[in-house]
């Protein structure tokens, strides 16, 4: 897979760190092109609010216009997969904007964890065992933590072709989201 698309404009990253914005990106990286009316189904919201957070995202080229269809059965899709953000040399409205959007995402990733782990304890125990959430905590020099990050995104990112390559997906694989961070951190005493 080619490398996520960097972000350093304040405007991209505000206007990307919405819910139902992630939400449409999302399907459409998952699912391929989608119209609005499409994507409103799948989101439980309405065509013209869909299409709306369309024209915010293609405005930022977060996605463009698929082929096929004209008027509001147009389709879109993603422009690029993955985002990244959060340059060392980042002003402080870059900085806001990058640390606004990892809280929406860490948010989003913690509450559909949580909804998961539910569904699947009375759906499905075999996945519920599976879906585990590690921590630990370690003295770690700047170089260890900078090789452990790497070596957690190597490995969670080796599956990333199974996003668009279907023939790629074991039978019996389920989507899957991977999340992973270490940084320091401030315990109170």
């Amino acid at each position: 897979m080619p490398e996520p698309r960097h972000l350093r404009d304040p405007r991209a990253l505000t206007a990307v760190a919405h819910p139902v914005r992630l939400g449409i990106m999302e399907l459409l990286t998952l699912e391929g092109p989608l119209t609005a009316t499409e994507l409103a189904d799948r989101l439980d919201e309405s065509p013209a609010n869909c299409s709306w957070h369309l024209r915010k995202l293609a405005e930022h080229d977060f996605i463009e216009e698929a082929e096929g269809g004209v008027g509001r059965q147009r389709p879109w899709r993603v422009s690029r997969i993955g985002l990244s953000w959060g340059d060392q040399d980042a002003g402080p409205e870059e900085r806001r904007a990058g640390d606004a959007l990892s809280r929406v995402m860490l948010e989003r990733w913690v509450d559909r964890f949580l909804d998961s782990i539910e569904r699947l304890a009375a759906t499905d125990p075999d996945w519920r065992e599976a879906a585990t959430v590690t921590q630990t905590m370690g003295w770690l020099t700047l170089d260890e933590l900078t090789e452990v990050n790497s070596a957690v995104t190597e490995l969670i990112r080796s599956f990333e072709d199974r996003i668009t390559d279907r023939a790629a997906r074991p039978e019996g694989s389920r989507l899957v989201e991977l999340v992973a961070w270490g940084a320091p951190v401030e315990v109170a005493r």
